[in-house]
């Protein structure tokens, strides 16, 4: 989505572009069950890629509707196939084309799967096919973000089947339909999410996380958006800072800005950033477009500024104690000048749990026993904002990161290992299969 864009410079992605094969001296570690899971996995990945050359080759830009609800189309075929009870949820109420949600299974854990469909480049971009590079390299629009983490997914539910153990374990899919672009109003958009969130018991999630393969996602800041309107007294500008026109609305708004940087700098995991400004005479402000034009004179003092921004914090408590400092400064106005802050909460934060540092314990022990090694926690600071925050309040389990990596995300050099789509495949399935054995017990 526009507010979780990842650009991987290139020293970055040549430090993590690389093969990524498994150790099968480990394989002795691996049940007989889990040895099927590999097996099913590795016999598939030839097609797998197939599958995802003709998904990143259907544009499905958010607002290109015909294109999101075609490449729904693609994976309801799949699970349909594989006993899931599919549904399209229509997204006209909040202004997007929909979701994809598909269940299976009545016993055991219950498992939330999520990805999504759609991605930031509409028809109108010059990024529209998949490209192999060679064996081990792709690029195409979406092809990690996240239309790799989605095959991902439908691969691990699929050697989960192969190995017979899917009837074991309790499984809803939710492919979102607007990630990248949400709908209005977010809390319509996301309403099926969290409702299946909360009859799940673990969320696993399929973003390319801080595209490090060796580490999965436990933790990620909220998104909170904040504008700020200010207001000044016309006048000429030979009487500025005179007791009768104050100070306009440019320097209350330059106060105000100072303001939240002195308060808010320097704590961990706390981001606040103006994006926007717009002051002079007359202003006017498209915030669903994010654009907006000014007219102002040198001569005259500022009448209005409008400045708009967003702020990232990891808990609900960070979050509302940056609000209460951000409208402390607001509130200590210049002479002859007023000011509103408003705040609009998007994504939630998602904290870090116990259940959360459990779920990559499992994991990790996964990874090392099919050959490929621990994974650990990345810095919440290196991830965005994303659809799993929606779920992890009601779940006793949470994590993300687990599709496929590369680099370039949100740009026309987005690329994919295609050596990682097996490994965070049999990562995932394994992760479910040990879970789903453990709950038995």
């Amino acid at each position: 989505m526009r507010i979780k864009t990842t650009y991987l410079f290139p020293a970055f992605i040549a430090l993590f572009f690389m093969a990524y094969t498994r150790d099968t001296s480990a394989q002795d570690r691996l049940s007989g069950t889990e040895q099927q899971i590999v097996a099913a996995v590795e016999a598939h990945k030839n097609a797998a890629i197939d599958f995802l050359e003709r998904i990143v080759n259907m544009n499905s830009g958010s607002m290109n509707f015909d294109g999101v609800r075609r490449v729904g189309d693609a994976f309801d075929a799949e699970l349909a196939n594989m006993g899931f009870s599919t549904e399209w949820i229509d997204g006209e109420s909040f202004g997007r084309a929909g979701h994809l949600f598909a269940t299976r299974g009545t016993k055991g854990p219950h498992f939330l799967l999520v990805g999504h469909l759609d991605t930031v480049f509409e028809l109108d971009s010059p990024f529209q096919s998949f490209e192999r590079i060679d064996e081990n390299k792709a690029v195409g629009p979406g092809i990690i973000d996240m239309k790799g983490g989605d095959v991902v997914m439908l691969e691990a539910i699929r050697a989960l089947n192969v190995a017979g153990v899917l009837d074991h374990m309790t499984i809803t899919v939710a492919l979102i339909g607007d990630e990248e672009s949400s709908g209005s109003p977010l809390e319509l958009g996301r309403a099926a999410l969290v409702d299946a969130a909360i009859q799940a018991d673990i969320a696993l999630a399929f973003e390319p996380g801080d595209g490090n393969p060796e580490t999965a996602v436990l933790a990620r800041r909220g998104f909170t958006g904040w504008e700020l309107e200010v207001q000044g007294m016309r006048a000429h500008s030979s009487a500025v800072f005179s007791e009768k026109v104050g100070y306009g609305s440019i320097y209350e708004a330059a106060r105000i800005l100072t303001g939240f940087q002195e308060t808010l700098v320097g704590e961990e995991l706390l981001t606040f950033n103006p994006g926007i400004i717009l002051g002079g005479t007359a202003v006017e402000y498209d915030e669903e477009n994010d654009r907006g034009s000014a007219f102002g004179k040198t001569n005259v003092v500022s009448e209005k500024t409008i400045v708009a921004g967003d702020l990232r914090t990891i808990s609900p408590e960070q979050r509302s104690a940056a609000k209460e400092r951000m409208e402390a400064v607001v509130r200590k106005h210049l002479p002859e000048t007023d000011a509103t802050l408003s705040f609009r909460d998007s994504y939630p934060p998602m904290g870090m749990t116990e259940g959360n540092v459990e779920v990559l314990s499992i994991l990790s022990q996964a990874s090392v026993d099919a050959g490929y090694g621990p994974v650990t926690a990345g810095d919440p600071a290196d991830a965005g904002a994303a659809d799993v925050s929606f779920t992890a309040a009601h779940v006793q389990m949470a994590m993300d990161g687990l599709g496929m990596t590369g680099g370039g995300t949100h740009t026309t050099d987005e690329f994919a290992d295609l050596s990682t789509l097996p490994m965070q495949t049999i990562r995932a399935a394994l992760l479910m299969q040990r879970i789903s054995a453990s709950w038995s017990q």
